[in-house]
This record gives C-alpha cells, sequence and structure tokens, in this order.
C-alpha cells in the first residue's frame, strides 16, 4: 500500500487511539512489522509520567490549558522513542481536528518527523495549510461519506492538493462516530455502504487515491473483504490494545479482556458527537449524580467551549481519558470498537499482524 511517497508494506493501518494508547511503544512496533504505526497526538502531557525530559505545568495534576495538554515536547520524545523502534519505516500521527491549536499540532508533528497526518473527528477543509513547508508528508482525511470527501477535495483545490489516501469510518468504530446516534443503527450508513460512492466520489479528484475502510475490522477475512471491495487497505485499532506493547495501563487493557458484548455501548461526548466505550463505573455514578466533578482544566477540544458541554453530559473527556491512561477503573473512559470484547488476552504485534495478514 502507498500513502503519497510512503510504501507500507502491508495494507494495514493502526488506528490513533489516546490518551497513551497508541504511542511509541505500539506505533513503533507495528511500524517495525510493516503495518503502520500511527501516534496519537492527544493528551500527549500525561506523558510526563514516563519521561524525565518533559516539563508540564499541571493543575491537580492534569495537564493545564492546551499548550500543556497537547504537549509540543512529549510529543517530539514520542516520535523519536517510536523511531528508535521502527527505523526509516513509516510512521503516522492520528491529529483530532476538533482539537483546539490543531494547527500548531499538526506543525509539531511534521516538524518531529512524521510521514503521515490522519484527521478525522471534524472535516478538516484548511489540512493542507499547515504541512506547506513539509511536502513529503502525507495527509489522509477521515471520512464518512462520499459527501464529505468531496467538500474536502473542493476546499483543497486553493492548496493545489488532494488526499494522499482517504479512510472511511463506519459506524462500529471505538470512540467518537461521524454520524448522529440514530443513523449508526442503519443499514445505508453502515461501513460496507459507504465505502462504494466514496470510492467513486474518489475517482473524481485522482486516478489512484487510496481508499481505506475503517470500523469494526477485526480478522483478515474483513481486510479481504474491503480489499475485493475495491479498498487498498484498512484502519483497525481496538483490536490493537489487546497488545503487549500496546501503551495503555494494564488496568485498561483488562477492560477490554473483561467486557461483554452488552458492555460496549454508544453514549454522548462533549464533543458532540457519539461515542462508543465499555459501560463501567463511571456511566453508573453519572447516573447517580457521584461522578467526578467537571472543571475544565486541558481545555483540550473546541467544540467542548471550555467545559460546557462537559457538564451537560456529564463528564471532562480529557480527565476521563486520562484516568483511563493512569489505570483508574473507576473514573477512566475506556473506548473502544464494537468488536472491543473479542479481546480475551494479549499478544505481540508481530504475532497480530502475522494473524492479519496469514490469517488465524
Amino acid at each position: 500500500m502507498k500513502i503519497g511517497k510512503h510504501e507500507i508494506k502491508h495494507p494495514i493501518i493502526q488506528g490513533g487511539m489516546g490518551v497513551g494508547i497508541s504511542w511509541d511503544q505500539l506505533a513503533g512496533n507495528v511500524s517495525k512489522e510493516g503495518a503502520l504505526g500511527v501516534i496519537s497526538a492527544v493528551g500527549t502531557g500525561y506523558y510526563r509520567n514516563r519521561s524525565e525530559n518533559v516539563q508540564i505545568i499541571t493543575k491537580k495534576d492534569k495537564p493545564k490549558d492546551v499548550a500543556n495538554f497537547y504537549n509540543k515536547d512529549s510529543l517530539n520524545e514520542i516520535i523519536q522513542n517510536a523511531r528508535k523502534i521502527c527505523g526509516d519505516a513509516p510512521l503516522g500521527c492520528n491529529i483530532l481536528y476538533a482539537i483546539n491549536d490543531y494547527g500548531r499540532v499538526v506543525k509539531d508533528a511534521c516538524e518531529a518527523g512524521v510521514d503521515i497526518i490522519i484527521t478525522g473527528a471534524g472535516l478538516p477543509t484548511n489540512m493542507p495549510e499547515f504541512t506547506k513547508d513539509y511536502p513529503d508528508v502525507a495527509l489522509v482525511p477521515i471520512v464518512s461519506s462520499a459527501r464529505a470527501l468531496k467538500l474536502i477535495c473542493k476546499k483543497w483545490e486553493k492548496y493545489g492538493k488532494i488526499p494522499d489516501a482517504v479512510i472511511v469510518e463506519g459506524p462500529l468504530s471505538g470512540g467518537h462516530q461521524g454520524f448522529k446516534y440514530e443513523d449508526c443503527f442503519k443499514e445505508e450508513f453502515q461501513l460496507e455502504n459507504i465505502v462504494p460512492p466514496v470510492i467513486e466520489e474518489a475517482k473524481k479528484w485522482g486516478d489512484n487515491i487510496p481508499i481505506i475502510a475503517a470500523g469494526g475490522i477485526w480478522d483478515k477475512n474483513d481486510i479481504d473483504k474491503f480489499i475485493a471491495m475495491g479498498c487498498s487497505g484498512v484502519q483497525m485499532a481496538t483490536r490493537f490494545i489487546g497488545t503487549f506493547e500496546c501503551d495503555a495501563h494494564q488496568n485498561l487493557k483488562e477492560v477490554l479482556i473483561n467486557a461483554q458484548k452488552d458492555d460496549i455501548k454508544l453514549g454522548k461526548s462533549p464533543v458532540g458527537l457519539p461515542a462508543r466505550s465499555v459501560r463501567t463505573k463511571l456511566h453508573f455514578s453519572m447516573e447517580n449524580n457521584t461522578a467526578p466533578k467537571v472543571q475544565c482544566i486541558s481545555n483540550c477540544v473546541a467544540p467542548c467551549n471550555r467545559g460546557h458541554e462537559a457538564k451537560i453530559v456529564g463528564y471532562c473527556i480529557a480527565d476521563r481519558l486520562g484516568a483511563a491512561y493512569n489505570g483508574d477503573q473507576d473514573t477512566g473512559l475506556f473506548f473502544t470498537g464494537s468488536n472491543g470484547y473479542r479481546i480475551d488476552k494479549l499478544i505481540s504485534v508481530k504475532e497480530l499482524i502475522e494473524k492479519l495478514t496469514q490469517g488465524e
């Protein structure tokens, strides 16, 4: 699979997962094994727990404001540590469009040496503006419809740029969805039904724009299915949580290992989109009005409006993902795709890549 100038041996992208689920160890090892490892830029201020070189201003032991939550020095160190593992193999970075300081974080990632920038959680209509000094960095938007791709391509025309690849994400993915809550359950919005129109739309803008399917991908059969439909590859995130190298706290991995199918639900998020996670003590505490008090410290995403939406929904997404990163099973928020309950043990990244490319 080729994305921009970058050749990836296996047609598999490891989806970006924050806070601290896909950082240097996971992304570095995935790229080392021939797939595309992707570092999440979300919550890099929490990396201070693992680095003596990064100084973060905190309040109540949480990264204070945007510059610390999306910390440049932390992101740089994560990328450099991943490079020590994967060498010159292509390495990606996922940067949500909904975050505060999006443009600055994109530039930080490019400066640190990533090869591919992936952006979802909004339509990144001005994405090329921040990478014009880095022409070799490939740009990959995440869309959920042909209409979204058309809008992005029309906006990118003024930059003389088209996407180097496009990820089409269906409503079975973990975390935030690009659909209204009720649409996530409708047949017409399922991944196999939204992929073909995106493939057709992409043909109008370039001869060979790779289309990558995402959301609910689990095994080689799924990969083969979407490649047969005309995709160049797939993105999958949740299954990589079930690896030894995944940067997540062991407690977070155990939440997934112990989860049942009915524990995984769509809910509300301060970002303003439905979000899929494991139903844990946090959700019961919100229902009983005993959840941690919402107090905006990190100012992480623009749609939340400095904690206003968090108070309506009942939780701060930065704080709760940060708690999950620290292994707090009582107050942590544990994002997962719809297949998260199928993780029953940990395996190595190498073994997982072998399963995905050769079959069980």
